[in-house]
């Protein structure tokens, strides 16, 4: 008789990626002025007044918040979908969320209890590791898909078993760490003819560089949600504001699922939202700066490393093909003080690859270059 008192080996969380850096964060650390993380895409540049502002005199920090955002926020955002995406999305169909990792990490589980028929979570193959890791937390079966010649998802190698069992699918343009720009028509109508639902990670859609923004939502709303971020756009990391919109079915079952769960943006971090979502000219700003600091750090670590390294059609990442990733990011910390990641972290496909962040301000940059002789 089997012994009902022992337990069976439950799930053990694998390292954090970035917790694989220690050893090189401490190598940097070690150079004259510290270090240059390039490691995370965490802004340092500062937020406009405005949004200090409002963070600061809202008074709603008494009561609770509404779970799926003020309406004052969600007006916001349909302004300013409006003015981005030439798009009209009903305030219904908008829903605020704590930043977006949460809401990434999160709906797999709650689209399960959707569709318990369906047991799947597709994802490029290299991409954010909250795709693969939200579907593991909610005990589902995570789908690498690689990309076509075109940069694509290749749509064509999924098997038909695999489209069966399909819960959800998410694309990711630009992509987090490519820089590529996925094609969103053909996603959009990809999933509709399968009865998936695509989820559209746009958190950097306003750093577009090869085209101009674009949103899934273009394309229908209909079986379709686009998930949106301020803490790149607007430099607001630390607030966790962010917000879903799209299919009418989905995003009132989402909304009511996580009204039950308590998910609610603090009320504050909600009014500094509006602020920054009726701005552009600050994004405008913090485009220039990227693009700045995009070429600059694209012609250092080419000249330093003999690696031909462009630049990305968008986001704020440089990647690369370093044949030897790790070498690669040891090498950067010894000599030039800096952290990078290195392309494993974001699936095996990026094995060979390196992500740099260029978040750092300007003169840090200059910093790296110093120490790397340039």
């Amino acid at each position: 008789m089997a012994d009902i008192n022992r337990d069976l080996v439950g799930f053990e969380p694998p390292p954090y990626p970035y917790d694989r850096l220690d050893a090189y964060q401490k190598m940097a650390a070690a150079h004259d002025g510290g270090i240059v993380d390039l490691s995370i895409g965490t802004p340092c540049d500062p937020p406009p007044q405005a949004v200090i502002d409002a963070l600061a005199g809202s008074g709603s920090e008494r009561g609770y918040p509404a779970s799926i955002g003020t309406e004052a926020l969600r007006r916001s955002i349909a302004r300013w979908m409006g003015r981005q995406f030439s798009i009209d999305v009903p305030l219904s169909r908008i829903a605020a969320c704590i930043g977006t990792k949460e809401f990434v990490a999160t709906t797999p589980q709650y689209m399960k209890l959707r569709r318990p028929n369906r047991d799947t979570v597709i994802y490029p193959a290299v991409a954010y590791p909250t795709y693969e890791m939200g579907a593991i937390l909610a005990g589902l079966r995570p789908l690498a898909v690689p990309m076509n010649a075109e940069g694509h998802m290749d749509f064509a190698s999924i098997s038909q078993e695999d489209i069966d069992r399909a819960l959800m699918l998410w694309v990711n343009s630009p992509s987090n760490p490519t820089g590529g720009l996925d094609d969103l028509k053909y996603a959009a109508n990809w999933g509709r003819k399968n009865n998936i639902p695509v989820f559209s990670d746009e958190c950097y859609t306003e750093f577009t560089w090869a085209t101009s923004s674009q949103s899934i939502l273009q394309h229908g709303l209909d079986g379709v949600i686009a998930v949106h971020s301020l803490s790149k756009r607007s430099n607001l990391a630390g607030l966790r504001v962010g917000f879903y919109a799209g299919d009418a079915e989905i995003v009132e079952y989402l909304k009511e699922v996580r009204k039950h769960a308590g998910f609610m943006v603090p009320g504050p971090a909600q009014a500094a939202g509006v602020a920054a979502l009726d701005d552009d000219e600050h994004v405008a700003v913090q485009r220039d700066r990227y693009r700045t600091r995009l070429e600059y750090m694209a012609t250092t670590l080419s000249k330093w490393s003999g690696i031909d390294i462009g630049m990305p059609d968008g986001g704020f990442y440089l990647w690369f093909d370093a044949e030897d990733a790790w070498d690669f990011t040891e090498r950067l910390a010894r000599e030039g003080g800096a952290l990078v990641s290195p392309g494993d972290f974001y699936g095996a496909g990026g094995s060979r690859n390196v992500r740099v962040a260029v978040v750092q301000p300007d003169a840090k940059l200059r910093l790296v270059a110093e120490r790397l002789g340039l």
